[in-house]
């Protein structure tokens, strides 16, 4: 349910930077412009849509996951009167979470929560995108460790392991080669040959460490899929970094000639953006979704130091290997119980996750949507019919950076047995 809250959120987020959506409650609402002076939103409605009002509708719904965060801490057990209110009472948290982000729009001096909440909500998604990549690489050392079991019960999980590592690797060849089409030209293009160069180099030699013999030496299970894994994440970070970089325009047989932007269905650039823009939309809320919910499993818990149980070995390859048995739930089920609701998860003895950090990561979800919404630290000019199309340098840089944080990330987690042996690794 929290997860429907933050999609019903950021579905109104959404309609709200459109302009188009503005119009059309104009044009076919009744009373329309008396409503807007009604409950003082302007004239025409005008405070209720632009990147203010994205502020203000994500400002409730991450004032609203702060205060849970708050609640729940050190909730430990179910038989906790505040985990009733974490698993319970929807209708009226949904309520008051409508009442937060209604709220909102009666903040009183504007310029300076506008000014304020921008620093805040670029601190809390920075440190979303942190918890993401760290995420990310758990996800792909979780991935190898679980299949890599499963090859000494049944060798059909070493053609399974190379059969998707292979996929992946040709997934990323395949991501730079296209790269290489689109976004680079011989008459220019210059910075984004260089990032995708280097890029592509670091991909490689993540990879050759992974397999190299000193790394192997101390982590056996280390191997290529999980640098496969994080080859795609990063040619996605650079395509989509990539597709934010501004067009350029040289003279070619005496024709003023746009490069660095593809021209992907022989329409135009307007076709085109609005072809990134739903892509980008579907992946980048896709990204914040994962991470949310995997924060509830208790191996993400454990990796980002919010769990001090620790997550027993794998022995056995699943297919679904994201969430271990002991968090799928066993039971058993006696004759005397047969027909009787079946308890996957007993949380009498302890929670199965950290209800607080929870919140929290769904707190710094709502900061990283709006900030991604309103295009960073250039949201005068945002809409929704132009929010991923070229153009956005602090998007750009961002999400470069992302890049080579997940490469830093998953360096560190082959080399650190090898640089500190006494100490124990939770991937």
């Amino acid at each position: 349910m929290y997860t429907l809250y933050h999609i019903l959120g950021t579905i109104v987020c959404f309609l709200m930077l459109s302009p188009t959506v503005g119009d059309a409650l104009k044009e076919h609402v009744p009373f329309y412009n008396e409503f807007c002076r009604t409950i003082q939103a302007g004239a025409s409605c005008e405070k209720l849509v632009g990147y203010s009002a994205v502020y203000k509708v994500c400002f409730g719904m991450a004032v609203f996951f702060f205060i849970f965060f708050l609640l729940m801490i050190n909730v430990n057990t179910s038989k906790d009167c505040r985990a009733k209110l974490h698993n319970g009472f929807w209708f009226v948290k949904l309520v008051v979470l409508a009442g937060m982000c209604a709220g909102a729009f009666f903040i009183p001096d504007e310029d300076t929560f506008h000014k304020a909440w921008l620093y805040i909500g670029a601190a809390g998604a920075f440190l979303f995108i942190l918890i993401q990549l760290i995420l990310l690489v758990e996800f792909a050392h979780k991935w190898n460790k679980t299949w890599w079991a499963g090859t000494a019960q049944n060798k059909c999980w070493y053609v399974a392991l190379t059969l998707v590592t292979l996929i992946l690797y040709l997934v990323a060849i395949f991501a730079v080669v296209l790269m290489v089409i689109f976004y680079t030209d011989s008459a220019g293009c210059k910075l984004n040959k260089i990032l995708l160069g280097v890029n592509t180099g670091l991909c490689f030699i993540v990879s050759m460490v992974a397999i190299s013999p000193c790394v192997q030496k101390y982590q056996p299970n280390s191997g290529l899929l999980q640098s496969g894994v994080i080859s795609c994440y990063v040619m996605y970070l650079t395509f989509s970094s990539l597709a934010n970089t501004p067009p350029e325009y040289v003279m070619k047989e005496g024709v003023n000639t746009t490069i660095c932007i593809p021209q992907l269905l022989g329409s135009g650039l307007q076709t085109d953006d609005k072809l990134v823009s739903v892509l980008g939309a579907i992946i980048m809320y896709g990204c914040v979704l994962y991470a949310c919910l995997t924060s509830t499993t208790r191996s993400s818990s454990i990796t980002l130091g919010v769990s001090s149980v620790s997550a027993p070995e794998p022995i056995e390859a699943r297919c679904c290997f994201c969430f271990a048995p002991d968090e799928e739930g066993n039971y058993e089920v006696d004759g005397s119980e047969r027909g009787v609701q079946k308890v996957i998860h007993n949380e009498k003895p302890g929670v199965v996750y950290s209800y607080s950090f929870f919140h929290f990561v769904f707190f710094l979800g709502s900061l990283y949507v709006m900030m991604t919404l309103t295009n960073w630290f250039e949201y005068e000019v945002v809409k929704l019919e132009t929010l991923f199309v070229p153009g956005n340098l602090s998007t750009f840089w961002i999400k470069m950076a992302s890049c080579w944080i997940c490469i830093l990330l998953f360096l560190w987690t082959l080399i650190a047995p090898m640089c500190c042996p006494k100490r124990e690794f939770l991937v």
